[in-house]
């Protein structure tokens, strides 16, 4: 007999992981596989649908070569995905189109149109405001990075698509559709619509109002689970592209920042973790429905029924790393170099840890794609500040894991106050986590205990499998969170904290200084 087991899916901005993890948690074997981002003029970000299933089944066929457990042990499959996306689909679930995922912003105009009234404020009308904020605790960002700014894009410029889809789809539910047939949403992934009356977490729905707000048809959107519900089997095709058996029952599940943070096992009310991935967030559970518009922020259902998580997101973390590595470092182009290494990050630990901290005056700002919290401004762009006939190579790197982490601390002075407390600790998860140099930085910035937890990078698929271990009766969210374990607590150096509270103060003034200089160089003006 083998054990029994949860197939885990996390389909990432970069590559999905696919991986076998047990009923206690436990993650048996992995594999991950990446495939391509198209980024487009006018702030456009797409990728193939099609790519991330050929991908999934990809890693799937490494997967079962581990023979860490045969496709009879396995109990259930668990999605989770990029969150914020939009795939137009036909009936029966396939992709009518690339997929517009979470970076694009091609429907700013046509969101702010739907949004603006007067009185206006904070750019939008009053009493639409207060209907939005009191129904669903947010309202659509300015920057039409929402899913119902994609819908609302593909509904004005390119109507025979618009017309011809039977539903839109989060990434997530996408999935799902691919593995049942069945075209649903959950009460997490459906939130970024806008069009769900969330005052009571436990009884998400669309409201007739906002849709009408938006000009949608509630006929273009999913039916709505929570994200334990059995959204239904595996069928036929899915299951001899993943070699499994038809009819394992597929859980609803979450996107990735509700799944991370089952996955962190920080599931207690006001319990933070950090994501340092390709993007970032820090978040916790809350007991309470709050919006703070100032900072973007707004708390939204979790994938733990009848609960709440504060939502907030910084568009780019570890994808600087990646533009260091790829544009700056290595590069294969007339100027030579050629392809990265294969430990590149590695090397980039090596280099950061030979910067004195505060990387001898250089800042970094991350923001190379926009921002979202806890400012929104996708016309704010990223740069080093203060550079010498001084700085080397690891001045540089150290500027750019110093500035994600300056980006952090922005954050968490808002989250504190959004929460009302001070978040200390704080759990780490997601590649980045796997830097000691970079957990150790985050917390000398943020002047807090980092708890790095073990296998970080397993995050999101270990969340994607309690979700469907709980939906199935094999676990509990309690359980879980108690196996989970930290590997190395990094505590705040004193002798650190006076050149980080100098850096931090300049990072805050570059912005302030700058926007409007951005807004002219990127098409406000």
């Amino acid at each position: 007999m083998g054990k029994p087991c949860i197939f885990a899916i996390d389909l990432g901005t970069s590559a999905c992981k696919v991986a076998l993890v047990g009923t206690d948690g436990a993650v048996l074997a992995l594999e991950t596989e990446e495939y391509p981002l198209a980024l487009l003029p006018g702030g456009g970000a797409e990728q193939d649908p099609d790519a991330w299933w050929r991908a999934i089944a990809t890693a799937a066929a490494r997967l079962w070569q581990t023979g860490a457990a045969a496709p009879g042990d396995v109990k259930g499959i668990g999605c989770t995905a990029q969150w914020s996306g939009t795939v137009p689909v036909d009936n029966r679930g396939r992709a009518l189109s690339p997929a517009i995922i979470w970076m694009d912003a091609r429907g700013a105009r046509h969101v702010q149109a739907a949004t603006r009234g007067w009185p206006s404020v904070a750019g939008y009308g009053a009493g639409k405001l207060f209907t939005w904020l009191r129904k669903t605790g947010g309202i659509p960002a300015g920057s039409g990075k929402d899913s119902i700014a994609h819908i609302l894009y593909l509904r004005a410029e390119r109507p025979e698509l618009y017309a011809a889809a039977a539903c839109f789809l989060e990434p997530k539910d996408y999935l799902n559709a691919r593995l049942t047939g069945r075209l649903a949403a959950t009460v997490d992934s459906i939130a970024l619509h806008w069009v769900t009356d969330n005052r009571d977490a436990a009884r998400v729905r669309y409201d007739a109002g906002l849709l009408r707000a938006v000009g949608v048809e509630r006929s273009k959107l999913p039916e709505i689970l929570r994200s334990t519900d059995i959204v239904g089997e595996l069928c036929e095709e899915a299951a001899r592209d993943l070699s499994l058996p038809a009819g394992v029952p597929v859980a609803g599940g979450s996107p990735d920042i509700q799944s991370a943070a089952v996955g962190s096992g920080a599931t207690q009310d006001f319990q933070a973790h950090l994501y340092l991935g390709t993007s970032s967030w820090l978040t916790c559970h809350v007991p309470l429905k709050k919006t703070d518009i100032a900072h973007n922020m707004a708390t939204l259902p979790s994938a733990i029924p009848g609960r709440y998580f504060v939502a907030n997101e910084q568009e780019t973390a570890g994808a600087c790393l990646t533009f260091l590595r790829d544009n700056l470092f290595y590069h294969e182009d007339v100027l030579g170099t050629g392809p990265p290494p294969k430990d590149a990050y590695r090397l980039f630990d090596e280099a950061a840890a030979l910067a004195p901290p505060g990387a001898g005056g250089v800042l970094f700002t991350p923001w190379l794609y926009g921002e979202r919290t806890p400012i929104e401004d996708h016309l704010v762009r990223g740069g080093f500040y203060n550079v010498s006939l001084e700085t080397s190579r690891p001045h540089l790197v150290r500027a750019v894991l110093e500035g994600v982490a300056l980006n952090s601390r922005w954050l968490l002075q808002a989250m504190d106050g959004f929460t009302g407390r001070r978040l200390d600790p704080i759990r780490c998860i997601g590649g980045g986590a796997r830097s000691d140099v970079w957990c150790q930085i985050q917390a000398d910035v943020l002047g807090r205990t980092i708890e790095q937890v073990d296998e970080p990078l397993q995050a999101n698929v270990r969340g994607a499998a309690t979700i469907a271990a709980v939906a199935l009766g094999l676990s509990s969210f309690e359980e879980a969170a108690q196996r989970i374990g930290v590997a190395k607590t990094f505590e705040p150096r004193a002798e650190t904290r006076a050149v980080y509270d100098r850096a931090f103060a300049a990072y805050q003034d570059i912005y302030r200084q700058n926007r409007r200089i951005y807004a002219r160089l990127n098409g406000a003006g």
